[in-house]
C-alpha cells in the first residue's frame, strides 16, 4: 500500500495544448465528458443511484446499488427542486430502466443534464448487476472550455502498480478522444489531494 498517501486521494491532472494546428480551441467550446472504466477499483466505489421499478429495481436493491428509486419518486423529486438537486450532487453516477428515460428526461433532466449526469439507459432484461459493477469502479472525466482537468485515480490503500494502471487507463482513453491524440497533450501531473504536483515523463510519438 502507498503509506506515504496516507488519507489521501491520489489525481491526475492532464492538460492540453491550445493552437490552431493542434485542433483544441476553447472559444470554440472544447469539452469532454467521458466515463472511464478504471481496472483497479479504489476503497470507496463510486456512487450509483439506479432508477427502475419492477423486477429490475429489485435486482438494483440485490446488488446493492447505493439507492433505488421507482417512476413515483422520480415524480416526487419533480416537485422538490432542493431535494432534486441534493441527490444529483450526492451520486456519481445515475442508470435508468429505458422505460423510465421519458420520465428522468421530464422530471430531472433540466438538473442532470448541464451537470453531465443524464442517466445511462439500462435495456430490458440487461443484466443490472454488471452495469452497477461497471459504473462502481468508474470516473468521469468531464471539462468545458479549459486546457486541464483533474481526476481520482487512486487512494492510500492501492500500491503503484494498481495506481499506474488507473492513470493509463484514463490516458489511453483521453488520446482516443482528442483530434491529434497525444498531440494534443502538453503534459500530465500527478499529486495527493492536498500534495504538490509532480510532473510525468510524456513524449509525443
Amino acid at each position: 500500500m502507498l503509506s506515504f498517501f496516507a488519507k489521501s486521494g491520489i489525481e491526475i491532472l492532464p492538460s492540453f495544448f491550445n493552437s490552431d494546428n493542434r485542433d483544441i480551441d476553447v472559444k470554440k467550446g472544447f469539452a469532454l465528458n467521458e466515463v472511464i472504466q478504471l481496472p483497479n477499483q479504489m476503497s470507496k466505489p463510486a456512487a450509483v443511484c439506479v432508477m427502475a421499478s419492477g423486477d429490475m429495481g429489485l435486482k438494483a436493491k440485490e446488488a446493492k446499488a447505493d439507492e433505488v428509486l421507482d417512476n413515483e419518486n422520480v415524480n416526487k423529486l419533480a416537485e422538490d427542486k432542493r431535494a432534486s438537486r441534493k441527490l444529483i450532487n450526492k451520486y456519481d453516477f445515475f442508470l435508468a430502466d429505458t422505460k423510465l428515460m421519458p420520465v428522468v428526461g421530464k422530471s430531472l433532466g433540466q438538473l442532470l443534464g448541464p451537470r453531465g449526469k443524464m442517466p445511462t439507459p439500462v435495456p430490458f432484461n440487461a443484466p443490472i448487476e454488471s452495469f452497477l459493477s461497471r459504473f462502481k469502479t468508474s470516473i468521469r472525466v468531464r471539462v468545458k472550455n479549459s486546457l486541464s482537468i483533474s481526476c481520482k485515480i487512486g487512494d492510500s490503500e492501492m500500491d503503484e502498480h494498481q495506481v499506474a494502471a488507473n492513470a493509463m487507463a484514463v490516458i489511453n482513453n483521453l488520446k482516443g478522444k482528442l483530434p491529434n491524440g497525444d498531440k494534443n497533450i502538453r503534459k500530465y501531473m500527478i499529486k495527493t489531494t492536498m500534495g504538490k504536483a509532480v510532473k510525468l515523463d510524456h513524449k509525443v510519438k
